[in-house]
C-alpha cells in the first residue's frame, strides 16, 4: 500500500499535452531551424529584417496569450482555445513553402505565432489545473522536456532532408504540415480537462478587484522574467552565429539540435528539483549559466567554445523555463491562472521584441560579439534583481 505522503502520479493528460507539444515542435522546428538561413540566402533579407521578423512574430505569440488566458478564465475552459491555437499553427505551415519574399514570411510567422499565443496560456493553466501542487514543477518540466524532444527532432529531420533533397528548402517546409496536423488530433482525442472550473459563475478576470489578487510575489516574477527575456533574444541568432563561422547551410540545424538535446535532457530533472529547492536559487543558477553561454558565443563563431555556448544556452533553458511557469502558477489564484500566464507572457513578449530588434541592430552595426555581450549584461541585471528579495520562493 502506498504511503499517504507518496509523490502523486503524473496525470495521463499531462503526458498527452507533452506529446502534443512534441509533434507541433517537430513541425515548427523543421521550418524555424532553416528559416533564418532561407531568409538571408534565398530571399536576401538583412540581419535587421531577420531581427524584426523574429521579434514581431515571437512578441505577437506572447502578447496574444493575455487575451486567451483571460478568456480561458472567463469561460472556465482551457481546451477549446488550445485546439484553436494548435490548429492555426498547423494551417500556417504551407505559407512558408509558398513564400517568395520577406512579407509573406512575416505573414506566415504571424499566423503561426497567433496560434501559439492562443494555445500557450490556456495550456499552461490547464497543466496547473491538472497537476497536484506537489508535482507542479515536474509537470511543467515534463511538458517542456517532451516539447524540446520535438525541438531537436525537427532540426534533425530538416538536416537529413536538406542533404537528401539537395538543399530544397521548400520541399522540407511542406513536410512540416504532417506533424502539425497530428498534434491537433492528439489534443482533440487525448486530453480531457477538469469539469469543475466550468461550473463557477462567469466573472471578468481583468476587473480591477481581480487583478489586485495578483499580489507582489506574482508581479515580482513577471519583472524578473521580463529582464531575463531581454538577455534571451531569438535563437535564430545562434544559427546565424554558427553559419558565420563557416558551418554549411545543410548542417545549420545542428545548432538547434545540440541546444534542444541539452534542454530536453535537463528540463524534467530540473522541474523535479524545483519541487524540492528554493526557486530563487535555481533561477539565479540558470542566469549564471546564461551569462556563461553569452560570453562563450561572443568569443567564438566556431570550434569547441561555440558549441559549449550553445550547450550552455540549452542548459539555462532547462533550468529556468519550467521553473518560471511553476512560479507563476504558485503565485496566482486558481481562477486567475490563465490571466496570470497571459500577463506574464505579455510583458515577456514586449521584452522579446525589444531584445530581438536590438540584437539584429547590434549585429548589423557592431558585429555578433557585441550582440552576445549585451545579452550577458542583461542576464547580469536580472541576476542582480534576485538579490534584494530573500525568501521569494
Amino acid at each position: 500500500m502506498a504511503h499517504p505522503a507518496a509523490t502523486p502520479r503524473m496525470p495521463a493528460a499531462i503526458w498527452a499535452l507533452g506529446f502534443v507539444s512534441l509533434l507541433m515542435d517537430i513541425s515548427s522546428e523543421l521550418i524555424h531551424s532553416l528559416l533564418p538561413v532561407f531568409m538571408v540566402t534565398v530571399l536576401g533579407t538583412s540581419m535587421l529584417a531577420v531581427g524584426i521578423i523574429e521579434g514581431l512574430a515571437e512578441a505577437t505569440a506572447l502578447m496574444v496569450r493575455i487575451f486567451s488566458g483571460a478568456l480561458s478564465d472567463y469561460f472556465g475552459r482551457r481546451k477549446p482555445l488550445a485546439v484553436l491555437g494548435y490548429g492555426l499553427g498547423a494551417l500556417s505551415k504551407p505559407l512558408f513553402a509558398l513564400a517568395t519574399g520577406a512579407g509573406m514570411v512575416l505573414t506566415a510567422r504571424l499566423v503561426d505565432r497567433v496560434g501559439k499565443g492562443l494555445r500557450g496560456a490556456p495550456r499552461d493553466a490547464l497543466i496547473a489545473d491538472l497537476a497536484d501542487p506537489r508535482i507542479r514543477g515536474a509537470a511543467f518540466g515534463l511538458r517542456q522536456s517532451l516539447d524540446t524532444v520535438g525541438a531537436f527532432t525537427g532540426p534533425l529531420l530538416a538536416m537529413g532532408l536538406m542533404l537528401l533533397w539537395a538543399n530544397d528548402f521548400r520541399a522540407v517546409f511542406w513536410v512540416a504540415v504532417i506533424p502539425g496536423l497530428l498534434s491537433v488530433a492528439v489534443l482533440v482525442f487525448g486530453v480531457r480537462e477538469p469539469e469543475s472550473a466550468a461550473d463557477r459563475p462567469r466573472v471578468n478576470p481583468v476587473r480591477r478587484e481581480n487583478l489586485r489578487r495578483l499580489g507582489f510575489a506574482y508581479w515580482w516574477v513577471v519583472g524578473v522574467g521580463a529582464v531575463f527575456t531581454l538577455a534571451r533574444f531569438s535563437e535564430a541568432f545562434l544559427v546565424l552565429r554558427a553559419q558565420q563561422g563557416g558551418l554549411a547551410v545543410a548542417l545549420t540545424p545542428l545548432v538547434l539540435i545540440a541546444m534542444s538535446l541539452v534542454y530536453s535532457l535537463g528540463a524534467y530533472p530540473f522541474g523535479k528539483l524545483a519541487d524540492r529547492m528554493s526557486h530563487r536559487r535555481l533561477l539565479a543558477g540558470g542566469l549564471v549559466v546564461l551569462v556563461l553561454a553569452d560570453l562563450a558565443l561572443a568569443s567564438a563563431d566556431s570550434g569547441p567554445l561555440l558549441w559549449a555556448g550553445i550547450a550552455l544556452w540549452g542548459l539555462h533553458m532547462a533550468m529556468t523555463q519550467g521553473l518560471l511557469s511553476a512560479m507563476v502558477a504558485n503565485a496566482a489564484p486558481a481562477d486567475l491562472r490563465g490571466t496570470a500566464f497571459g500577463f506574464f507572457n505579455f510583458v515577456g513578449g514586449i521584452a522579446l521584441l525589444v531584445a530581438s530588434v536590438l540584437a539584429g541592430w547590434l549585429w548589423d552595426q557592431f558585429g555578433a560579439s557585441v550582440t552576445f555581450y549585451a545579452g550577458a549584461m542583461f542576464a547580469t541585471i536580472a541576476l542582480a534583481g534576485l538579490l534584494p528579495r530573500p525568501g521569494a520562493d
